[in-house]
């Protein structure tokens, strides 16, 4: 279930530096094209799932998907520029009340998180309702995610308020990808276009473990030492990557959907 936020307690924002336009329409493409995609690919749940993305030259703004409209709906116009107190800066309309006291307070607290992606996306979230470490060791592309998870054990009821969002900033530490068990998901990245593709990656690698977990036969997973040297060989070339998938991604809405750039 999704509720609307309540009304901003402070004042808004201010800050001496000017939006940058060109930028700014930058991150809006980007992050509609996110949604966009996890909408094709099935990683929404209703009009519960929120991403965020700070503004490159304003660390105080930050975009995120406006409450009531699913992900395949979202246009880059559409998007909500909000500060952290939960003044809409831009938009028309108000984010979810979970999307803005998590994202926010992950935002504010982790400077590097400048992108914030959280999903209920299905095959991530049966690792998470699971006792035990969620992702295994046992296939390639979940070795991209060595030594990158934290575990949140603790659920504790949907995130409205700031509390909520500050326990879940301090789960993830210094991790990319946070199981929220008994939840869901949420991926964090230094740019829109990482955030993206680990959200993707960590959908495919859970849905492998879950097909051969279901098998009923025990997985095979890689040594450590292996696990370690593929992890580092993922990273090596993880950043131009992903720059290179949301590209795709972004040329494929623009023949197939080219809505979500209005």
């Amino acid at each position: 279930m999704a509720h609307a936020v309540t009304a901003p307690g402070s004042p808004p924002a201010r800050s001496n530096e000017p939006l940058n336009a060109d930028s700014v329409r930058r991150a809006r493409i980007d992050l509609a094209a996110c949604l966009r995609w996890a909408a094709r690919n099935g990683l929404e749940e209703g009009i519960c799932n929120h991403f965020s993305a700070v503004l490159p030259e304003r660390p105080d703004l930050f975009l995120v998907n406006p409450y009531g409209l699913a992900f395949a709906e979202v246009t880059a116009s559409s998007l909500l520029l909000c500060d952290f107190h939960g003044n809409v800066v831009e938009g028309e309309g108000q984010p979810e009340a979970t999307a803005f006291h998590i994202h926010a307070e992950l935002h504010r607290l982790k400077p590097r998180a400048r992108a914030a992606f959280h999903t209920h996306m299905p095959y991530s979230t049966a690792l998470a309702m699971l006792e035990g470490e969620p992702l295994l060791w046992a296939g390639q592309t979940a070795l991209r995610f060595y030594g990158r998870i934290a575990v949140d054990e603790d659920y504790n009821g949907l995130a409205l308020d700031g509390s909520e969002g500050r326990r879940i900033a301090e789960s993830a530490g210094e991790a990319d990808v946070v199981f929220l068990k008994n939840h869901g998901v949420m991926v964090l990245g230094e740019t829109i276009a990482e955030a993206w593709d680990d959200l993707y990656y960590l959908e495919r690698a859970a849905q492998a473990q879950v097909l051969a977990m279901s098998t009923g036969r025990t997985l095979k997973t890689v040594p450590e030492a292996i696990v370690k040297h593929v992890a580092a060989q993922e990273a090596a070339g993880r950043a131009e990557s992903a720059r290179l998938h949301l590209e795709s991604v972004k040329r494929v809405l623009a023949r197939d959907e080219p809505a979500f750039l209005a």
